[in-house]
């Protein structure tokens, strides 16, 4: 076995996966790429993920770590993975690292992009598995304001599934950018941080627009950023709208050969 890894960055439509992980019955992005590379290596070759996305939860950029025998460069794998994964998986980019590289513990940062959608064709077919569709008018400065609050180290305990992570993890989590950008027939909501929580895209995206419609208060981001629980979060946004968009790694961890 090559003991450098390759980096596999990967697309998927989560629309028909029961999330990232594998999982003993339903469908799953790992569960399928591991089948692929069992059939290619003979041998079971797990696929580690950067993240675990949700059920729902697209991907334009997952990075995912695999161990291959020598004989396989990165782009002859990708190409033989792509020619046997199933049409909503695709591998774009495939890259040798170093030893010691691990696809979850290096990343210094992902980024997130949710899409909402605020015109009457958000309901299209064609855009409703990648947006969700918000009926009433949205405050841009609401937005915008309760973003800016985002930015630098918080605890997100409020904006976590409850009893997800370990009881001694502190949820903290340091962020690099959050912003709404216009965009025609809605809005995006960029975020960019060195880690996320479970759920935490999805909480914060579900109360910013629960502010933007008037349903709660300007600063309520700010006010849950100091709460113990998620008692008073909004609920989750839909998963279809989240696609985890980027992986970033320090240049360490790319091989001289790469």
């Amino acid at each position: 076995m090559d003991p450098r890894p390759i980096l596999l960055v990967t697309q998927y439509d989560g629309g028909r996966f029961a999330g990232w992980q594998r999982q003993p019955v339903a469908r799953t992005v790992q569960g399928e790429m591991e089948a692929v590379l069992g059939r290619l290596c003979t041998v079971h070759i797990p696929a580690v993920g950067a993240g675990r996305t949700d059920a729902g939860v697209h991907a334009h950029g997952q990075g995912v770590g695999v161990r291959v025998p020598a004989h396989w460069t990165p782009e002859r794998l990708r190409r033989a993975m792509n020619s046997l994964l199933p049409d909503d998986i695709w591998v774009a980019e495939a890259t040798r690292m170093t030893p010691d590289f691990h696809p979850r513990r290096s990343a210094i940062e992902r980024r997130y992009g949710y899409l909402v959608g605020t015109d009457e064709s958000a309901r299209s077919p064609f855009r409703r598995r990648t947006e969700w569709a918000v009926p009433r008018p949205l405050d841009p400065a609401a937005l915008h304001a309760e973003a800016a609050c985002l930015l630098g180290e918080h605890t997100f305990r409020a904006f976590a599934v409850a009893h997800t992570a370990p009881v001694d993890d502190h949820h903290r989590c340091l962020i690099h950018h959050a912003a709404w950008i216009p965009r025609d027939g809605g809005w995006t909501f960029e975020i960019a941080a060195n880690r996320f929580l479970h759920h935490m895209v999805r909480f914060l995206v579900g109360t910013m627009i629960d502010v933007a419609q008037g349903r709660r208060p300007r600063g309520t981001i700010a006010r849950l950023l100091v709460a113990s629980t998620n008692a008073e979060t909004a609920p989750p946004a839909p998963p279809h709208g989240l696609s985890l968009r980027q992986v970033i790694y320090p240049a360490s961890c790319y091989a001289a050969d790469a």
